[in-house]
């Protein structure tokens, strides 16, 4: 699929945030170095390894919706340096992600490896693709009903500071609790975002 012309990375809602936070600064920066529209290296090993990811849909109205996707690593496949596919199993009948991509292909996706700490957000345009219209395509994941197709036009990390040790159940060394000061992230050492950080937080 070809992709269209990218969409603003920062809406005009977000800016007037990023403003009253001091934040425009570094979200300007973060967009230059992070944002991209073709899978990197690193992206596509993620995206191989996957075993979920949580899919965000909005009906015609824009009224939103997210539903986790689960499978075995490689229900997830890039056909492109821009394009995947994700399978879909059997669920419960609601179709609330294939309903809504029908009427407005605008999603968002979230990956999360919560092993290694790597987490990826892919934001573009769906498509259902059913078995009449790409058999290959269906059949070429095993137990499928269906598949979404993702044409990227924004694919950037999402951060992971919040990110819990899920395995031993420890929270997030990051997360701030009564009597507790977190450790400044390590991230706002660096010379790459020095000049951009916010004045409250500098």
């Amino acid at each position: 699929m070809e992709p269209t012309a990218e969409p603003p990375f920062y809406s005009a809602g977000m800016r007037a945030v990023q403003d009253h936070f001091d934040g425009r600064r570094l979200a300007d920066r973060l967009e230059q170095v992070t944002r991209h529209s073709t899978f990197s290296t690193s992206d596509l090993e993620l995206l191989a390894a996957s075993s979920m990811v949580f899919v965000a849909t909005a009906d015609a109205d824009g009224w939103p919706d997210c539903s986790y996707k689960g499978g075995r690593p490689g229900f997830v496949r890039t056909l492109s340096d821009h394009d995947l596919a994700i399978a879909v199993y059997d669920g419960n009948s609601q179709y609330r992600s294939l309903g809504n991509i029908t009427s407005n292909p605008k999603v968002g996706l979230l990956f999360v490896d919560f092993d290694g700490g790597t987490r990826l957000r892919v934001n573009g345009t769906a498509s259902m693709v059913l078995p009449g219209d790409d058999a290959d395509l269906v059949s070429s994941f095993p137990g499928a009903i269906a598949v979404i197709t993702v044409c990227a036009l924004s694919i950037f990390p999402n951060c992971g500071r919040y990110l819990h040790d899920l395995a031993s159940g420890t929270p997030s060394v990051h997360a701030p609790a009564d009597g507790y000061t977190p450790p400044e992230a390590e991230w706002k050492s660096m010379d790459l975002f020095a000049d951009v950080l916010p004045q409250a937080h500098g």
